[in-house]
Parts: structure tokens; C-alpha cells; sequence
């Protein structure tokens, strides 16, 4: 029997079992050796990847747009703004540039002429594995939206810009993947 390495952190997983498991999620609980060789029990949240688009739009005069999508989320009971996000569990391994304009085309209707991929971020490392890439999507066409069932209270709003920096500093964003997508988009002058 070879004795399990440790990870890059110096952890090392002596024994590992699905506690849950769904269509969307899978709880892993792992008995591990943290590095100053105490025993502990580490749960992990799977989860695929996701991608959140930031549409940028402008007006007939010249002034940049933001669409926004607003939508109640049961975990917490409260409905909340957000840049249109999501995930494929019917086809984890899409690229993630399809999915984001799937995404996207599903939430708002707009197609994109244009999307950049400005990076990746992971929500929650702490206890998931879900790693997400950020978009800017420009060259934007309104078609139909093609929403999925869990998101037929989903309501779209085409915002200007200074209005979405508005409700940021009025803490009326709350969506953690949201703020650090447009955070990200700033920094990187795309925005």
C-alpha cells in the first residue's frame, strides 16, 4: 500500500466518499492530514463551471448600457440583481465561451457580437471547486429570451452604466459573482 502524497498546500486526503449528490451538485467528504499533521474532515462542494456576462450597450446617444438581470433566489428568500450567470448540467464540458453566449442569449435574448473573456474567478474556494469565467459581451442584438423553467420569475433591465455604479455604492448589488466580475472589468478598464 503506497502512503498518499500531500497536495501543493501539504494536505493529504487519507480517505474520501460522496455524502450527496444531484444533477447540479456533489458533497465530498474528505478525512485529511493538514499540513502540522492533525487529522481533520474537510467537506468540498463540486459544482461545474459557470459563466457571468457583463453586456455593455449603448444608447441612441452614445451613453454605455448595462443589462441586468433581477430574479428571487430561494436559498437566501430575497431577490436579487445580477449580471445574467449560469451554468450547463446538461453539458458541463461546453466551452465556456458558448456557454456564455447560451447564457446570455437565454437570460436577456441578446446575442453578442463580441465576447472577451477578461479572466476567472472561483466562488467560494473555501468549500467548492466552481470556477467561473468573466465576459464582456459588446456588439449586442436583442432577440428572444429562451429562460428555463427555474427562471421564469427572471425579469431583465437595461440600465446605464452610472446607474449600475449607483445601486454598487448604495449596496442595492448584492451578488457577490456579480460585484467581482464588474470589479474585474473596471480594473481591467473594459469598463
Amino acid at each position: 500500500m503506497t502512503k498518499p502524497l500531500p497536495d501543493a498546500g501539504g494536505y493529504v486526503t487519507l480517505s474520501s466518499r460522496i455524502a450527496y449528490e444531484n444533477p447540479w451538485t456533489r458533497v465530498r467528504e474528505d478525512i485529511i492530514r493538514r499540513p502540522n499533521g492533525k487529522d481533520g474532515l474537510y467537506g468540498v462542494v463540486e459544482r461545474g463551471q459557470f459563466v457571468v456576462i457583463l453586456p455593455l450597450g449603448k444608447t441612441e446617444d452614445g451613453r454605455r448600457t448595462v443589462t441586468l438581470v433581477n430574479q428571487y433566489r430561494y436559498p437566501i428568500g430575497k431577490r436579487l440583481w445580477e449580471l445574467p450567470m449560469g451554468m450547463w448540467e446538461d453539458w458541463p464540458d461546453a466551452a465556456p465561451e458558448a456557454l456564455a453566449a447560451g447564457e446570455l442569449q437565454e437570460e436577456t435574448g441578446l446575442i453578442a457580437k463580441t465576447l472577451h473573456h477578461a479572466g476567472i474567478m472561483y466562488q467560494g474556494a473555501g468549500f467548492t471547486t466552481q470556477k467561473g469565467h468573466v465576459y464582456l459581451a459588446t456588439g449586442l442584438t436583442q432577440g428572444p429570451c429562451a429562460r428555463e423553467e427555474t427562471e421564469q420569475d427572471m425579469t431583465c433591465h437595461t440600465l446605464l452604466l452610472e446607474e449600475v455604479e449607483e445601486m454598487i455604492r448604495k449596496n442595492e448589488i448584492t451578488c457577490m459573482v456579480t460585484l467581482s466580475a464588474f470589479g474585474l472589468l473596471r480594473a481591467q478598464g473594459l469598463i
